[in-house]
């Protein structure tokens, strides 16, 4: 417990809210502003079931610190027209220019829509073209078999006239050799 309290407390020298303000400040290296935390104690809690707790307490500042954390404002630069123009320029440029990367990516989206659509259909026509041509090829198929029947049908049926015509034949032929 004593370890995670030292870590948070190391963790609150690294993440501090007035370290963040003051490097947005002064952009520049600086020595250590905040000090060493001489008046900040945490203690751990067991209080807790699901985690850990900590209580920060703060101690009363001591004149010295109040020093050390007075915060000025950097000194501001005089701005003139040309450098207003000149960022107003800067910021139309990038403004184009992402309009210009919006519009490219939006074309090259359209682009391949339109080569999807392009594939789909000609791949929906290669798939209706073999369909029509297996399905000709079936009935060409289906027309060559009924005809081969039909004239199987045809033969058979012309060879049992015959076998009738000569059994009849023959027929006679016996009752004239009886008669």
């Amino acid at each position: 417990m004593a370890k995670t309290a030292i870590a948070y407390k190391e963790k609150m020298k690294e993440i501090s809210v007035l370290s963040l303000i003051c490097s947005c400040l002064y952009p520049e290296t600086r020595k250590n502003i905040m000090g060493d935390f001489e008046d900040l104690d945490i203690k751990p809690i067991n209080k807790r079931a699901s985690g850990q707790a900590f209580e920060v307490i703060l101690k009363p500042s001591s004149p010295v610190s109040d020093v050390t954390h007075c915060v000025t404002t950097p000194p501001k630069r005089d701005v003139s027209l040309e450098d207003i123009q000149k960022k107003l320029e800067a910021a139309e440029d990038r403004r184009r220019s992402q309009e210009a990367q919006v519009l490219q990516a939006l074309a090259e989206k359209r682009e391949h829509e339109r080569d999807v659509l392009l594939k789909a259909m000609e791949e929906n026509s290669n798939f209706s073209r073999m369909a029509e041509e297996k399905l000709q090829m079936k009935m060409e198929q289906n027309e060559e078999n009924r005809l081969a029947y039909l004239a199987a049908m045809m033969e058979r049926l012309q060879e049992r006239e015959r076998h009738a015509q000569e059994v009849r034949k023959n027929k006679e032929l016996r009752e004239e050799v009886t008669a």
